[in-house]
């Protein structure tokens, strides 16, 4: 568990573009005060975002993941057993339509308040 923690400290430090335009909005509670953590351990895997009490996660896919979609969907089906729901973006979606990407988010985050 200890190697999870290491790794996911190194994924901060070396965020995407991607990440690092769309932890400018999810941290500070700046989406209805709703709390993400970023590169965090979760269920066997490091989830790019999770919001615990709305048991979301956001990743965000570059071209590497085209390669890796047997790998990605067995990681969507165990966070799922575990009770989160799995919000996916490409790269380019956060960096040139930010604004829509947040929508979904803000959607998918009263949706999950309401259940």
């Amino acid at each position: 568990m200890q190697l999870k923690w290491i790794r996911a400290r190194q994924l901060r430090n070396k965020s995407t573009d991607a990440e690092r335009r769309l932890w400018y909005f999810l941290c500070r509670e700046q989406l209805a005060g709703h709390k993400f953590r970023r590169q965090y351990p979760l269920a066997g895997y490091i989830v790019d975002f999770v919001c615990m009490p709305a048991r979301l996660v956001i990743e965000l896919d570059g071209g590497q993941h085209l390669d890796a979609l047997a790998y990605d969907g067995r990681r969507t089906a165990t966070l799922e057993r575990e009770g989160y729901r799995l919000l996916r973006f490409w790269n380019d979606d956060v960096l040139l339509r930010t604004q829509d990407v947040l929508a979904e988010v803000f959607r998918v985050l009263e949706e999950r308040s309401k259940a």
